[in-house]
């Protein structure tokens, strides 16, 4: 994503400019301080991007803000010791974005209601046919809370069928590009002999070849055809004001 977003022209690849969290690296102290860094003076005008991806999950949703009960999370390296990042604290963040700034979010991760237990090792079978679902079991104490309120609505009762490219969201300051929908894994598997992010490779790929005048729109309704044809059942779901969806990528 670095590498696409530099050789477009689109964020020079200098340290003032892009901030890279790998690994160990990428503790949720420094994601937090990254995003913070990411945000402080925005002017209109200005373009902000932020990619996450790794894995996600779901803790149990304690503000009352979410229709099926629970939180979807980011799992940054520290998870188990310091936190996952919930959707409240991201938007926590981007609540502070000034008026026409563009911001995009991309979010390679899982949004899982199901509860599947599918963190596969990538040794587990040949390497053509090895994928990783990118979906972290919460913590105990959290998981416990969900486990123990079997009522709580799965989110693949709420949206049981995917067919939108896109989402109008009245009002939010951020588009969205999340790798599957809220109900679904996304998938990391072996292309061309090396592991990506089946969405994060399909988004540069298509951008590289479109250039920067495709729509956000366009962009995304190539990135589920692709993603489709490479017979991954995840839909990746745009999210954003209906202007900004017809607009072009990253303006």
């Amino acid at each position: 994503m670095a590498t696409t977003l530099a050789v477009l022209g689109i964020v020079p690849s200098s340290p003032a400019t892009m901030r890279i969290l790998t690994d160990s690296r990428a503790t949720r102290a420094a994601i937090i301080s990254g995003l913070q860094w990411l945000v402080n003076g925005a002017e209109t005008g200005d373009l902000l991007i932020f990619h996450y991806s790794g894995h996600g999950s779901q803790v149990i949703d304690v503000e009352g803000d979410e229709p099926d009960g629970k939180d979807e999370t980011i799992c940054p390296h520290d998870f188990a010791t310091s936190g996952m990042i919930k959707d409240d604290d991201l938007r926590a963040v981007f609540a502070s974005v000034p008026a026409n700034v563009n911001l995009d979010v991309l979010l390679d991760s899982c949004h899982s209601g199901t509860g599947t237990r599918e963190l596969s090792a990538l040794a587990a079978s040949p390497e053509d046919q090895s994928v990783s679902y990118r979906y972290v079991e919460p913590p105990i104490d959290w998981g416990f809370f969900i486990d123990s309120n079997p009522s709580l609505p799965s989110r693949s009762i709420l949206r049981k069928k995917a067919t939108k490219d896109a989402v109008i969201t009245p009002g939010v300051n951020h588009i969205l590009w999340a790798g599957c929908r809220d109900n679904q894994t996304s998938a990391e598997a072996s292309v061309g002999g090396v592991y990506r992010g089946i969405f994060t490779f399909n988004f540069c790929k298509i951008l590289r070849a479109a250039g920067v005048t495709i729509t956000r729109k366009n962009l995304s309704i190539q990135i589920c055809r692709n993603i489709k044809s490479m017979g991954y059942a995840q839909v990746p779901q745009l999210d954003g004001i209906a202007s900004s969806l017809n607009e072009k990528v990253f303006s």
